[in-house]
């Protein structure tokens, strides 16, 4: 009973301190009101009062909207109270999304960070951190093996338990490369799978696996029923096994997790929809270094086993003295065995077959049968391969016997995996026979000498994965846990792989930005569809919405997304022509998402929907920008203004509501902005469009407004000509060195100090931070927070080279020269830019190669405690450097930072002396901090490229390279198709109560609320869209689907609208609702407090989540949503009468659903 006194106590206690607040507040902001209305100069009185009175209407709004949401909040916890005493014996704890409290206490961990922790891994098993600080990391020759070292058997090891061979062909399509994905399938791939038909059916011992889904569609699609039919007979067989089921056989450095997910997505229901049959282990023997979070996303689609190969060779020849090369690969921040898969580290130096069989690549390319003498591809090593025939066969069969023994001695099962195949192997009919052949007479030779001790048979992963398990049950024998990721990956010598991370990133900016495209547009899609439905009354959609259409845009969209993860594409490491293939199917999928989006923003918005019409020639609504070819960057499209109000429309795509700026070009200096449904003025501010560092456009200018928006809405703004002064304008001032620059703009004050004033430090604030740059470079040196907190933060450039001998950094390698890292330094000082303004301020370095901006906005609330950095950078006129962005800090770091991983986790990293400097680049594809005990230093980014901390205190991520060689790994080319790149991120500064937590020698570490919060608005920016024109409009309403945000730990991933099961190629009533509950750090409450809030239960009320969007049906399922993974009805059914859906911290939970 006490807990039934206590709830509605604290209830009532949150609710009277909340009138309170809200009445002391109003009585506040009203004297200063008063007080301010006397100050103003005359010239401006009623700029001034009309500023404050918008500002005054928009806390009071704000205000209305908290009461509101703490009247939520009493509902909720009220209706949860309820349940709890109906149902607390049968199921302890209850799930309701509770707020976190106001005044919690900054020692104290934060609600929900205890279940958080109930997650984090144990100290058992190996951890790769602990085996990086262990390996001395020297390369001695091991002899024929020559990373490794001699492998010893006595012969009588397989007495007991035969040796079991498995050799599996497999044929590794790069979809693109050198050749196009088009030019590729054209000229190899067809033909490989065409003669893969025909060549395993001729014998039902054969055997092959296939791993790219991109190919086999578009192959599927040109092969007659027949040939379908033998496909299917063939995988119902388990001649054929396809593996991973990804779109394509994705990067796991630079790709996020919503694309990795999204691929993987697209691969499995399309093999669902054509074939049937379900993936159920991974093949990922080509990406440059491997990621647990890429093991999370294959565990959740069902997967059970999978096979890795690039590993830094030092950790191979670690594992393979261990016997760890098979493992249980872990999750550093799960405690339980839940998210372990089982992983085959491949031990030698490539996946080819001189390097499968055994650890002596001589003899083994010697049963290479492609490579037989008057064949096109030979041995290196100048010992041919040799047709097998009864005179041969058994010198044959011995001498690759003994390379089996030796490899298998590197495991703890008697049980052997030797892939066999290569690059677009199996083309030729020729090389079919060759393999088969040749390799049946030595299995038939093993399988007729008993006293061999082996079983040697064509075999696909299924095949090999299910002997080991039977072995190791049988045996009693359990594999090692491994935790941790495999970066940054070396080949030999100091060859490490961290150049890749940031290769052609003008690239990597446009994948991120088709990402949130995609993303936007399909959430929009699904619940146009809903509310189509539910309009009509009879489940059936608008006639003249072209849903088919535009789902077959979206379809593209998926696979042009999927496609580019590929680990030639996102990476960087193709060559001019393949990229800008890729790069124009990113841009022209962007252009019809784009089409996607207005169409069903268009049927949203209108109140009286009946006065929808679709034209594809003169859309209602248009973005108010232009991308105008793969490789340009956006440009504002100038909004014409007048007397009569310009429509224009804000999508905010993320589930939590949002204080933000919105930027328009306009064509006046003066200008107006209202929500059109209140009629509420927003602050606004005018700023010049720099065409030049120091001219200002005559014609064209920037109009800032702060807003708030709902999640997931479309709101209407009027936007009109103001009279002339009324909107205030930006104040700039202009350095270069001490001198007085000449600026060309008339319609805004400027002022250019000079002397002793021009060197001056620079300064910004707002209501949260305040910022020091230097007046000589504009450059960032100290930040201080409200709390008093200060920490010295210079921003500097520089650049690298590379070696002079030997050796040189290319598409793949980072090989810096022996100079090291060498300040950025200009003949003469950067153009400085100082902005001023209500909405936000700025400071702009224009320096020869780049372009750098720090700029604060004055925003309430959590939003505007990040400090925002962009650059635009041009390093075209360059040859072999590379630029990097350097903060030097004095946060006491020691060698520890911490990087992303996809963005779905972070990892600790250990700059090591004992590497060289590009060994210590890792991949950051959207976050990475240093911290010590009293405050932490994040950097967030909206695009991957590759980070440091070289030193205490340090942090660096690379923004360009231009390298004029190849550097000897395929590619043939050097990287010199270099773009005007602009890269954006978010700095955030916070608090720190208490240390980094332990566990098992490897700090596990989230990212805080704060950061969170703003890396989804990072990634997800703000979509604009503009009425065609000023004429007489249809009336429009704003479309809020949701009444308040998830809870700030809780990412709505997507909302997916599945394809129908009966209509190829059309959208279904179901979606894919993919939530990511985040786990996040517990050192300190956000400051100042989001207005989302967290749940301290792993349960939750789904009918609570997303109201007062309901579900007619709501059914858990795998990641990529397989029919076969749904939950069964009648548990789905009781679910929902429950309402709570369980999400654990850090997991990502996927339902098929159906919206009411």
């Amino acid at each position: 009973m006490k807990r039934s006194r206590v709830l509605p106590l604290l209830v009532g206690g949150v609710f009277c301190v909340a009138v309170v607040s809200f009445y002391r507040m109003l009585e506040m902001m009203q004297g200063a009101e008063l007080q301010h209305s006397g100050a103003p100069p005359a010239g401006h009185l009623d700029e001034s009062v009309f500023q404050d009175l918008s500002r005054l209407q928009l806390k009071i709004d704000r205000l209305e909207h908290l009461l509101t949401e703490n009247n939520r909040l009493v509902a909720t916890l009220r209706n949860s109270l309820l349940q709890h005493k109906a149902s607390w014996e049968t199921r302890g704890r209850g799930g309701s999304n509770s707020s976190a409290d106001p005044a919690h206490n900054q020692g104290d961990p934060l609600p929900g960070c205890r279940l958080a922790d109930e997650m984090k891994g144990g100290a058992e098993g190996v951890k790769l951190l602990d085996v990086y600080d262990l390996l001395p990391f020297d390369n001695p020759d091991g002899g024929a093996w020559k990373q490794g070292f001699e492998i010893r058997y006595q012969g009588n090891e397989w007495n007991e338990q035969p040796l079991e061979v498995f050799v599996v062909p497999h044929s590794h399509n790069d979809p693109g490369w050198l050749k196009t994905f088009d030019l590729y399938y054209e000229d190899q791939t067809r033909h490989i799978l065409n003669n893969m038909v025909l060549k395993l059916s001729d014998d039902s011992r054969r055997k092959m696996i296939w791993a790219e889904v991109s190919y086999f569609s578009k192959w599927w699609n040109d092969i007659d029923e027949q040939k379908r039919a033998l496909v299917k007979r063939l995988l119902e067989a388990g001649q054929l096994e396809l593996v991973t089921g990804g779109w394509v056989m994705a990067d796991e450095a630079n790709s996020h997790y919503f694309a990795l997910l999204d691929q993987l997505i697209e691969g499995h229901q399309w093999i669902q929809r054509h074939l049937g049959v379900k993936p159920s282990s991974g093949w990922a023997i080509d990406p440059f270094g491997h990621s647990p979070s890429m093991t999370y996303l294959l565990k959740g689609a069902g997967l059970q086993n999978m096979v890795i190969q690039r590993v830094h060779y030092a950790i191979k020849k670690h594992f393979a003295r261990q016997q760890t090369l098979e493992f249980l690969w872990r999750q550093n921040w799960d405690s339980s065995s839940r998210s372990d898969i089982t992983c085959h580290m491949m031990p030698f130096y490539s996946y080819d077959v001189p390097h499968t069989c055994g650890p002596n690549p001589s003899v083994c390319c010697q049963f290479d049968f492609h490579r037989l003498p008057g064949g096109r591809v030979f041995c290196p090593w100048r010992i041919s391969p040799q047709p097998i025939t009864k005179e041969n066969v058994e010198e044959r069969a011995l001498l690759l016997l003994d390379q089996y023994r030796q490899k298998s001695r590197l495991f703890r099962t008697s049980v052997l995996l030797v892939p066999l195949g290569d690059d677009f192997r199996f083309v030729d009919s020729s090389e079919w026979d060759a393999q088969f052949s040749n390799y049946q007479k030595l299995f038939d030779y093993f399988e007729q000498h008993l006293e061999l001790h082996v079983k040697a048979r064509f075999g696909t992963l299924a095949d090999y994965f299910a002997a080991q398990q039977r072995q190791l049950r049988s045996t009693g024998a359990n594999l090692p846990t491994v935790s941790g990721d495999f970066f940054t990956y070396a080949d030999r010598d100091d060859h490490y792989w961290s150049g890749y991370y940031t290769s052609r990133p003008f690239y990597k900016r446009l994948d991120r930005t088709l990402e949130a495209t995609l993303r936007a547009t399909e959430i929009l899609f699904s619940l146009t569809l809903a509310e189509m439905r539910r309009f009509r009354g009879d489940g059936r959609l608008v006639d003249d919405f072209p849903a088919k259409e535009h789902f077959g845009r979206l379809t593209v969209g998926r696979r042009s997304l999927g496609l580019f993860q590929h680990h030639d594409a996102v990476t960087g490491t193709a060559r001019d022509p393949v990229v800008i293939d890729y790069g124009t199917r990113l841009f022209h999928s962007i252009l019809n998402l784009r089409q996607v989006m207005q169409s069903s923003a268009h049927w949203l918005l209108l109140l009286d929907k009946n006065r929808y019409h679709h034209d594809d020639s003169k859309p209602f609504l248009l973005m108010d920008d232009v991308i105008a070819a793969h490789d340009a960057l956006p440009q504002k499209m100038p909004l014409r203004l007048s007397d009569e109000p310009r429509s224009l429309i804000v999508f905010n795509p993320t589930e939590q509501r949002r204080s933000s700026v919105v930027n328009l070009v306009v064509d006046s200096p003066d200008a107006r902005v209202i929500e059109a449904e209140s009629g509420r003025p927003m602050v606004a501010q005018i700023s010049a469009v720099w065409v030049e560092p120091s001219r200002a456009s005559p014609e064209t200018f920037q109009l800032s407004f702060i807003t708030e928006l709902p999640p997931l809405a479309l709101i209407v703004y009027h936007v009109t000509r103001a009279p002339t002064g009324s909107t205030p304008r930006a104040r700039y001032v202009f350095l270069r060195g001490g001198e007085a620059p000449t600026v060309q703009t008339k319609h805004f004050s400027v002022s250019r100090p000079q002397g002793p004033e021009a060197n001056a430090p620079l300064s910004l604030s707002n209501k949260h931070i305040q910022i020091w740059s230097s007046g000589h470079t504009g450059l960032l040196q100290k930040l201080r927070l409200q709390s008093g907190l200060v920490r010295q933060v210079q921003v500097q450039f520089l650049w690298y080279g590379t070696r002079t001998r030997g050796d040189k950094s290319g598409a793949y390698l980072f090989l810096p020269g022996e100079d090291g890292p060498q300040l950025y330094s200009s003949s003469e000082p950067p153009l400085v830019r100082v902005t001023s303004g209500p909405v936000f301020s700025d400071i702009t370095s224009c320096f020869r190669h780049f372009k750098h901006t720090v700029r604060l906005y004055h925003l309430d609330g959590h939003a505007g405690r990040s400090l925002e950095i962009s650059n635009t950078v041009d390093i075209r006129s360059e040859v072999n450097h590379e630029l990097v962005m350097r903060l030097v800090t004095d946060v006491s770091s020691g060698n520890r930072f911490y990087s992303d991983l996809n963005s779905f986790q972070m990892q600790q990293r250990r700059t090591l002396s004992k590497l060289p400097l590009q060994a210590n680049f890792y991949p950051m594809t959207s976050a990475s901090f240093l911290q010590d005990d009293t405050s932490r230093l994040t950097l967030l980014s909206a695009q991957s490229q590759a980070v440091a901390s070289l030193r205490t205190g340090e942090l660096e991520v690379v923004l360009d390279r231009r390298l004029q060689q190849d550097d000897n790994r395929g590619l043939g080319q050097g990287v010199t198709d270099n773009k005007l790149t602009a890269s954006l991120y978010n700095l955030l500064l916070e608090d720190r109560k208490g240390g980094a937590q332990e566990v098992g020698g490897a700090a596990v570490e989230h990212l805080s609320l704060l950061a969170h919060l703003a890396s989804l608005s990072l990634s997800h920016p703000l979509i604009n869209m503009v009425a065609h024109s000023a004429g007489l409009l249809p009336k429009l309403r704003p479309f809020q689907p949701v009444s308040s945000s998830l809870p700030c730990d809780v990412h709505l991933l997507n909302l997916r609208t599945l394809e129908d099961e009966q209509e190829a190629g059309s959208p279904s009533q179901e979606v894919a609702l993919l939530l990511h509950r985040k786990g996040f750090d517990c050192s300190s409450a956000p400051e100042p407090l989001p207005q989302c809030t967290w749940s301290v239960h792993e349960e939750v009320d789904s009918a609570d989540l997303l109201a007062p969007i309901r579900f007619r049906s709501l059914r858990r399922s795998g990641l990529t949503l397989l029919r076969g993974d749904d939950e069964d009805l009648e548990s789905a059914r009781q679910q929902q009468q429950r309402r709570i859906i369980s999400l654990r911290p850090m997991e990502i939970s996927a339902f098929r659903a159906e919206l009411d």
